[in-house]
């Protein structure tokens, strides 16, 4: 029995995996009464090849990718230093609102809810200007050993 429902959903799998049949498959889950509680919502939250600022994305890297995501927490008030990312990284603030301003002083209020597509090479630093801590999901493509973040302590935060 254990067998047949694998083999059941593995046929189900590879008939929904094709784009035209996912709607009708989506469509027949709908109309299943098996199916309880509220069913997977997907919303894409950005879609870019530029960083915030309307630079455009370098190249991927040659070679095997490390993918590393972090999670941060800036206490309200904080500054973070002066910094530039070698690597593509991206991310989601879940809580608060984060400025994040470029060393040409260009500035970006992403606020709670919103992805964000940090600068690649350009030198710039956050700030938890809100009254609650910050706290950001960032995804980066790296390269085994890269830095994610290299720090400018020369250049003095106002």
């Amino acid at each position: 029995m254990k067998q047949t429902k694998l083999w059941m959903l593995a046929a189900i799998l590879t008939i929904c995996g094709s784009a035209a049949i996912a709607v009708a498959c989506t469509n027949a889950n709908a109309d299943d009464d098996n199916v309880a509680g509220p069913q997977v919502v997907s919303q894409e939250l950005i879609r870019t090849s530029q960083s915030w600022d309307g630079v455009e994305l370098p190249d991927y890297f040659q070679g095997r990718p490390e993918l590393v995501a972090v999670k941060y927490v800036f206490p309200a008030g904080q500054k973070l230093g002066w910094h530039h990312h070698p690597v593509m990284n991206y991310g989601i603030l879940v809580q608060g609102e984060l400025t994040i301003i470029g060393q040409d002083g260009k500035t970006k209020v992403v606020h709670e809810g919103e992805p964000v597509v940090e600068m690649v090479n350009t030198i710039h630093h956050g700030e938890n200007r809100g009254t609650k801590p910050v706290i950001l999901y960032m995804f980066y493509l790296s390269q085994k050993g890269q830095q994610l973040a290299v720090q400018h302590p020369e250049i003095p935060l106002e």
